[in-house]
């Protein structure tokens, strides 16, 4: 393995001049946010100026916290000059995984979901096999030889944390042995700050109007909670009832933005929720994820004629028989 990620390194940093600038775009996660980190220190002093741009409204508080505290510099996409640059990369994700990314000739692409569609990009490094984008981007400093610092530590360590779960999720060997290399450099204390990150008051609404509406049956849990100002407030949700003691499953949905979000979560002992999700609303839009958790992003005009959106207890359970379907 080391010998091949010498071989991609070497490849990467064959794409840049010195004169180049990067704009590395993410659909920001602690795992994208960590990844972007990790493919600017790689290509620092080599390139005129990297930027990291996100193309989503970021509110999770562990994203906000993981801001704050690592002290990033990043930039709504909208706000991007593109023309300012000659080069562009995605991390943590692939150019049909977000309407966002749409327009974009992009160079790169370095991500750890399952392959959407041959780019045929210059530089194309997608490992569905591997639990984290932060594994891949630490595997790629390590052949470069840089030592990376506390905070680059922190960022990576905790981007692997949360998208294996703390390895509750699909993971593989190389995704312990970075965990392992980057726990001598990180900060422990600020990354369990990071994820110990308080919920904001303006989602509280959202969880009183959560816990009144679930319907929990035979160790599932669906709710249908409306309009929301972000997607984040159904994950928040979503991640707070699969804590729940005997619920296996979790189904969260809501609208915003002229879409129906749905958010997945399951044990991963049973069924692949990625895979159930693709199957349930992957005809009406964008569905997919891993086993254990999955979502779903429906624009309502694709829904005419199906549900009526207006009405919550039927939107809800035509979400729910569409999953059951699913399964």
């Amino acid at each position: 393995m080391a010998s091949l990620v010498a071989d991609r390194l070497r490849k990467l940093l064959g794409l840049f001049a010195r004169e180049d600038r990067l704009l590395i775009v993410i659909n920001a996660d602690p795992d994208a946010i960590a990844s972007a980190m990790g493919l600017k220190r790689l290509l620092w002093r080599k390139i005129a100026a990297t930027t990291i741009a996100h193309v989503n409204v970021i509110s999770r508080p562990d994203n906000l916290a993981m801001i704050r505290l690592l002290k990033l510099d990043m930039t709504p996409l909208e706000k991007v000059d593109r023309s300012q640059f000659t080069r562009f990369a995605i991390v943590d994700s692939q150019p049909s995984h977000h309407e966002g990314f749409g327009g974009i000739a992009f160079d790169i692409v370095i991500d750890h979901h399952p392959i959407k569609d041959e780019t045929g990009l210059p530089f194309v490094d997608i490992r569905p096999e591997y639990g984290a984008t932060s594994t891949m981007m630490t595997q790629y400093l390590r052949a470069a030889k840089i030592k990376p610092s506390a905070k680059l530590a922190t960022g990576l360590f905790y981007g692997i944390k949360t998208d294996t779960s703390n390895f509750e999720r699909k993971a593989v060997i190389d995704d312990v042995k970075a965990f392992q290399f980057l726990f001598r450099y990180a900060n422990i204390h600020m990354a369990s700050k990071i994820e110990q990150a308080e919920i904001t008051v303006e989602f509280l609404k959202y969880y009183r109007k959560a816990l009144d509406l679930v319907r929990i049956r035979k160790g599932k849990a669906h709710v249908y909670i409306g309009p929301v100002p972000t997607p984040d407030v159904c994950v928040s949700i979503a991640d707070f009832f699969a804590k729940l003691h005997d619920v296996s499953w979790v189904v969260v949905s809501g609208t915003c933005g002229g879409k129906l979000i749905v958010i997945v979560r399951n044990d991963g002992f049973r069924k692949n929720a990625g895979k159930l999700v693709a199957k349930a609303f992957g005809n009406l839009g964008s569905a997919g994820g891993h086993k254990a958790m999955a979502r779903a992003e429906i624009p309502l005009q694709n829904l005419e004629g199906c549900v009526q959106c207006k009405d919550e207890k039927i939107f809800g359970r035509w979400i729910a028989k569409n999953i059951e379907a699913g399964s």
